[in-house]
């Protein structure tokens, strides 16, 4: 029994069971703090039942691949889904391991870090003259739009299409994290980053 224990302690948390979380670099030093995939946020599974919107900024602290997932249930007839959004989230996993063969989790970093804008404009001015302002964003929200961009592109891309939902995420991720243009994320960033640079 003794040696039972030692033997469970020493196990590591890997996702599906298969992936770990061990080897995970975040190669953006602002995002660090952002994106939740060391120590206490590894898990086994993107399903943890926690409350992250009951406080500003909690959901900082929710691990990354469930909030991949928790996008995922967007426009009305997947909403409150979950079980149906891990099940993509494991299905990406295996085709973005089959297309790299590297460690889908660090995939999936890479596409965020790569796909959200690091400056979007905003709308200035009272009275009805209205222009746009450049400013900096935050990496918090780079974080989260960047979840939002490769979420909906993926949705778009399977919508009215053969390919599956994880067929269509899993190519998005990749395509992200090699920063390619083929990218809905990408193109949409580049676009966000174009116009603020013509309105500062």
């Amino acid at each position: 029994e003794e040696e039972f224990v030692a033997v469970g302690g020493a196990t590591e948390v890997k996702l599906f069971g298969k992936w770990s979380f061990d080897d995970i670099e975040i190669r953006d030093i602002s995002l660090v703090d952002y994106i939740a995939c060391k120590g206490d946020h590894a898990t086994y599974l993107p399903h943890t039942a926690g409350r992250y919107q009951k406080k500003r900024f909690r959901k900082a602290s929710c691990p990354i691949v469930e909030r991949l997932a928790c996008c995922l249930m967007r426009k009305g007839r997947n909403s409150g889904k979950k079980l149906m959004a891990v099940r993509i989230v494991q299905h990406t996993l295996e085709i973005i391991h089959l297309l790299t063969d590297q460690n889908p989790i660090q995939v999936v970093v890479d596409a965020i870090i790569n796909s959200g804008p690091r400056e979007d404009s905003t709308r200035v001015g009272g009275a009805g003259v209205v222009r746009r302002q450049a400013v900096d964003m935050s990496p918090f929200r780079r974080v989260n739009y960047a979840l939002y961009l490769l979420a909906t592109g993926a949705r778009e891309a399977s919508f009215r299409n053969l390919k599956t939902m994880a067929e269509c995420l899993a190519e998005e991720l990749v395509n992200a994290a090699r920063g390619s243009s083929n990218s809905y994320a990408i193109k949409k960033k580049d676009e966000i980053e174009r116009v603020s640079k013509s309105n500062r």
